[in-house]
């Protein structure tokens, strides 16, 4: 096709043969890029042909429809810019053709097929350029998820001092809007290595573009692609070949988790993080949860939930259940029978023996609510940029202890081992670990006396991913 010229047959511009062919700068099944020379403006456009031919399916043709749609509606400079749209109908070839600006640069894929390396300084700023067009693209009413990141299209321009050079986003050809997934059947496009596990499903969500962008990155530092590298549970396991910061290897690890729920959550959320890492120098305790646990932890970079189960049927806590179950009985019925005689006294000197029942109905009241919630309640800690809350929680009843407090005041993490006190008599009681989270005057407590958490390991595990989390050392006032 060199030496061409193409234009619109159809349109407003009907019979202006306007854009020659330059070169081919890339082909595959039904699609051509090429360069072309604007014989108007004299610039140097590219061109984007889907041809009709055998292979040819309407899938495609929805997409480059969307994507020529898309383009006519961006305006970023980091984004080519569209100029034209135009139905192709020459002897050799039949087809649409979409016209984009030229930006005179080499893609990361080139650059990498060429041998060159990246530092891990010049990732995070590539890293930091595409989080910032993704702002701009999840910005967008609907939303533009862009689902096709990698290497082939990011283009690299020329170094300029410090910075590593301008980057650009191209190719929107795997485009998705919002509202194109809720008006129409999905389409799962992207390039496998790249794409994360919900797009494989047809779902696709603006944080599926941070696991792509987070693989690409992952291909700069190996020089490996993404799907050449080992992986455990769905997971890249890229640490052993890339020489990175602990703390730019767990913001990697954020980005590419496979679990959608367990990822940033947004692109302002991720980039927030690259800007301001959590510090590394964690606590040498249990790193990994113990074998049998039933606590449940979910984490992201900006939120942690610590949910704590009851004990259930065990044998001991049935027994407990059991003879409390047997006392609450006897002891709300005695004071059943004191109410109503109470109150079947003449009036007014009814009323004080009535009132005196009051606070023996809350005991009662207690020992039934202690009984159900160790057979079905449940422990939950959580904490977010905003706010640490406490609850214990029953059926549909939720009690805080103590209230919520703002989470810019917590001040300290302690760790209390399990360790045994003597009364007056010398008899040796077993205090269960426990963990204390301060907030001013205000202490959040997990295990204890009264906790559901009785097992050390636990204790020491969950001590672990607080401190992690919170950036907190871990105080032990038990060691000497």
């Amino acid at each position: 096709m060199i030496g061409e010229i193409l234009g619109d047959v159809r349109g407003q511009d009907a019979g202006r043969l306007r854009y020659e062919i330059q070169q081919l700068l890339g082909k595959k099944a039904g699609r051509r890029t090429l360069l072309a020379r604007d014989l108007e403006t004299q610039e140097l456009v590219v061109i984007k042909l889907l041809s009709f031919g055998s292979d040819f399916e309407w899938d495609s043709l929805k997409l480059f429809e969307r994507e020529a749609e898309t383009l006519k509606n961006l305006a970023h400079p980091l984004i080519p810019r569209y100029l034209n749209y135009f139905e192709v109908n020459l002897p050799t070839i039949k087809g649409f053709a979409l016209v984009q600006t030229y930006i005179p640069a080499k893609t990361l894929e080139q650059y990498l097929q060429t041998g060159r390396t990246f530092t891990e300084a010049e990732v995070k700023q590539i890293a930091k350029a595409l989080l910032e067009i993704l702002i701009y693209l999840h910005g967008l009413y609907p939303p533009v998820i862009h689902r096709d990141i990698k290497p082939s299209n990011i283009l690299l321009g020329d170094r300029s001092g410090n910075s590593i050079g301008q980057i650009y986003l191209v190719d929107f050809g795997s485009v998705q809007t919002v509202l194109a997934t809720e008006t129409g059947t999905r389409t799962v496009v992207g390039t496998y290595g790249y794409m994360p596990p919900e797009q494989f499903g047809g779902r696709t969500v603006a944080a599926s573009d941070l696991y792509s962008l987070g693989a690409t990155l992952i291909y700069l530092m190996t020089g490996i692609y993404p799907a050449d590298l080992p992986q455990k549970d769905f997971r890249i396991q890229f640490e052993q070949a890339a020489n990175v910061s602990p703390s730019f290897s767990n913001w990697l690890r954020l980005m590419i988790e496979p679990i959608l729920e367990r990822r940033f959550s947004s692109v302002v959320v991720a980039i927030a993080a690259l800007e301001k890492p959590q510090p590394t120098n964690l606590p040498t305790l249990v790193v990994d949860k113990p074998d049998g646990s039933k606590i449940q932890l979910t984490k992201n970079w900006d939120s942690l939930e610590i949910i704590v189960p009851s004990a259930g049927l065990e044998p001991s806590i049935v027994l407990t259940g059991v003879l409390t179950g047997l006392f609450a009985i006897v002891w709300n019925s005695f004071i059943l029978f004191w109410t109503i005689g109470a109150l079947s006294a003449p009036f007014p000197v009814n009323i004080p023996f009535a009132l005196f029942s009051l606070p023996f109905w809350g005991a009662g009241f207690l020992m039934v609510y202690k009984l159900l919630f160790n057979l079905f309640g449940r422990i939950c800690l959580r904490l977010n940029s905003e706010q640490i809350t406490l609850t214990w929680e029953l059926f549909h009843w939720k009690f805080h202890r103590p209230r919520p407090s703002p989470r810019q005041s917590i001040t300290k993490l302690v760790y209390i081992p399990k360790h045994f006190t003597k009364d007056s008599e010398g008899t040796r009681t077993a205090v269960p670990p426990q963990i204390d989270i301060w907030v001013g005057v205000k202490k959040y407590q997990l295990g204890g006396i009264s906790g559901a958490i009785k097992s050390e390991a636990e204790v020491e595990w969950l001590a672990h991913e607080l401190s992690d989390w919170l950036d907190l050392p871990i105080t032990n006032p038990m060691a000497s």
